[in-house]
């Protein structure tokens, strides 16, 4: 990707070494007098400190190199936010209304969202509730080392997809499907879940389309990235990586086949109105 240079977002907030809480003042002493307070108020002391070793532990310290890695993961992050930002903006004037720009979080080991406590191993998510996407940079090393899943663009296609859960929000959809969720069996709640998925992988393949003919930030190859990305974050390769066996009836993202065919309908068309994965017979 042609990135480097580019206009990054002013709606990133950088939280990666706060934690999910507070953290202690002064070291060992600020430790002492956490404990001192426990007791007098009556809590266990254990449990603070197995509290405090949490909070170390999504913390940790990083080394010069890895840090220079991060900086440069966070800025790259930043310009694919801003890219998307341009995209959905002329998209949503085009049809009369303004896009309101989420904000992306980025975070380390674990972090506090307005739909709760999450841990770096959930993988980056959208909060429809605060309108933000949250995102550990050590995700990137997992799609490279255990989905084998390497390149720029196969990153910025994560950051794409969960701005398309975003899209949803703000047009009503996710919020339709959570209302139609409660009402139905659990294999119908899941079954709706892939639709919604399939459509925000669609959307990202919109992005695609824009970024690529509008702007000229696609390189040769980057597409081919994009789809290896999503086919080995399908739910039946997922499935028969851990338990050896595949249950379509537990799918919630939806299969690397469908994954694959939605992102490709989205950039090869770039046409929002042909994303309607609910009305789609066959996904």
């Amino acid at each position: 990707m042609r990135w480097k240079g580019r206009k990054q977002s002013a709606h990133v907030e950088d939280r990666r070494g706060v934690g999910a809480g507070p953290k202690l003042a002064g070291g060992g002493i600020g430790l002492v007098l956490l404990i001192g307070v426990g007791l007098f108020l009556g809590v266990d002391p254990g449990t603070l400190l197995e509290a405090v070793e949490t909070q170390q532990r999504a913390s940790p310290t990083r080394t010069p190199r890895q840090r220079a890695l991060e900086d440069e993961q966070a800025q790259f992050v930043s310009v694919v936010l801003a890219d998307t930002e341009d995209t959905w903006s002329d998209i949503f004037r085009a049809a009369g209304r303004s896009y309101a720009k989420p904000t992306l979080v980025l975070f380390s080991g674990a972090v506090q969202s307005a739909c709760g406590l999450a841990q770096a191993a959930v993988g980056p998510f959208y909060c429809p509730r605060d309108q933000k996407v949250y995102i550990d940079l050590s995700f990137y090393s997992d799609l490279q080392n255990r989905f084998r899943a390497p390149g720029d663009f196969a990153q910025a296609y994560v950051i794409a997809h969960e701005v398309g859960h975003h899209v949803q929000t703000l047009v009503g959809i996710s919020q339709k499907v959570h209302r139609e969720k409660s009402r139905v069996s659990d294999v119908e709640a899941n079954q709706l879940s892939v639709r919604q998925e399939l459509q925000a992988d669609c959307f990202a393949g919109i992005w695609a389309f824009h970024a690529d003919r509008t702007r000229n930030l696609l390189e040769s190859g980057d597409i081919e990235e994009g789809l290896n990305a999503a086919s080995a974050i399908g739910d039946d390769r997922l499935q028969r990586q851990a338990q050896g066996y595949v249950t379509p009836e537990s799918f919630t993202h939806g299969s690397s086949a469908q994954r694959v065919r939605w992102f490709k309908r989205g950039y090869e068309l770039g046409d929002v109105s042909q994303c309607d994965t609910f009305e789609e017979r066959h996904l």
